[in-house]
C-alpha cells in the first residue's frame, strides 16, 4: 500500500533529522561543511537540469563546485578558524584579502569564458549563462551560508545553523496545518495556486516558535528581542523563497526540482525557504556577536 504524500514526508524526517542534528551537534565544522557542499552540488545539479541543456550541465556543475569551495575555505572567518590571521604567510594574506574576488571570478568570469569558447548556439548563449551563474549565486552560495553560520556559533554545536532550519521547516508545518484549517484566501495565485494567507500567518507564528523553544532549550545566548529579530524577518523571506522557486518551476514547467525526498521532492524543493533566510541570519548574527562580543 502507497503511503500518502503527508506519511512520506514524516517518514523521511524522522529517518534524515537526527542524522543532520548530530553533523551539526559535532563539536568541528568540517562534516557540516561536507553534508553542505553536498547539499549544494544538488541543489546547482537540479537547478542547471531545470534550466540548462544537457550539454551544458557537467560544466556548469564542475564550475559551481569550485566557486563553492573558494567561497567557504577562502572566507577570512574560515581560515581565522585554523589560524591567526596576523600569522599568516603572504600568498594566504592575499587569498584572503580577495576571497569574494575569487569567488566571483570562479562564478562569473570562468562561465563567461566557458560559453565564450563553447558557444554552440549562439542565440541562447545569454540565457545559458544567466542561469549558470544564477544557479552557482543561488543555489551554490546561498547553501554554503549554512556552512558559515557553523563557523560563528559561539559553543561550536551548530544551534546557529539549527536556528535557520527551524524558521522554514517549523513554519512550513505550521503553514500547511493553517493553509488546510483557517482559510483559504489565496496569497499569491498566479505564483502558488495551493497557498493562503492563513497558510502564510501560521507559518510566521512557527517561525517565532521554533526559534522561541531553542532559546529555551539550549540557546541562552539569544535574546527575546533577538527570537524576534530572527523569526519573523526570517519567516518573511522563507516564504518568499518558497514563492521565488515556485516562480522558476512554473517557468521552466516543473512541478518538483527532482525526485531525491520522497514526498518532498528535490533537494530545492526542501531548502528554497532557506535559501532566502541564512543569509540574513549570518548577517543579523555576525552584526551581534561583533558588537556583544
Amino acid at each position: 500500500m502507497a503511503l500518502g504524500n503527508l506519511a512520506q514526508r514524516f517518514l523521511v524526517a524522522v529517518v534524515a533529522v537526527p542524522i543532520l542534528l548530530f553533523i551539526l551537534h559535532y563539536h568541528r565544522p568540517e562534516p557540516t561543511w561536507a553534508i553542505m557542499f553536498v547539499a549544494s552540488l544538488l541543489a546547482m545539479r537540479e537547478f542547471f537540469a531545470m534550466t540548462l541543456p544537457a550539454e551544458d550541465r557537467g560544466p556548469a556543475l564542475v564550475m559551481g563546485a569550485l566557486a563553492c569551495i573558494a567561497f567557504y575555505w577562502l572566507d577570512p572567518i574560515t581560515l581565522a578558524y585554523y589560524q591567526d590571521i596576523s600569522a599568516l604567510n603572504r600568498v594566504t594574506k592575499f587569498a584572503v584579502a580577495n576571497s569574494g574576488t575569487v569567488a566571483l571570478i570562479l562564478a562569473v568570469i570562468v562561465p563567461g569564458l566557458y560559453y565564450l569558447f563553447r558557444f554552440r548556439d549562439i542565440p541562447s548563449v545569454a540565457g545559458r549563462y544567466a542561469a549558470t551563474v544564477a544557479g552557482i549565486v543561488y543555489a551554490g552560495f546561498l547553501t554554503t551560508y549554512l556552512a558559515k553560520l557553523k563557523l560563528i556559533d559561539p559553543h561550536m554545536v551548530g544551534d546557529t545553523v539549527v536556528i535557520v532550519l527551524l524558521v522554514a521547516w517549523v513554519a512550513d508545518t505550521g503553514g500547511y496545518f493553517a493553509g488546510r484549517f483557517l482559510g483559504k484566501a489565496k496569497l499569491y495565485e498566479a505564483v502558488s495556486p495551493k497557498k493562503t494567507w492563513a497558510g502564510a500567518w501560521g507559518g510566521l507564528a512557527g517561525s517565532l516558535l521554533g526559534v522561541a523553544v531553542l532559546k529555551l532549550a539550549f540557546a541562552d545566548w539569544l535574546t527575546w528581542l533577538d527570537v524576534v529579530l530572527i523569526a519573523i524577518p526570517g519567516g518573511i523571506l522563507g516564504q518568499m523563497g518558497d514563492l521565488a522557486e515556485s516562480l522558476i518551476k512554473r517557468s521552466v514547467g516543473v512541478k518538483d526540482s527532482g525526485a531525491l525526498l520522497p514526498g518532498h521532492g528535490g533537494i530545492l524543493d526542501r531548502i528554497d525557504a532557506v535559501l532566502f533566510i541564512a543569509p540574513y541570519v549570518y548577517t543579523y548574527l555576525t552584526l551581534k556577536f561583533a558588537l556583544h562580543y
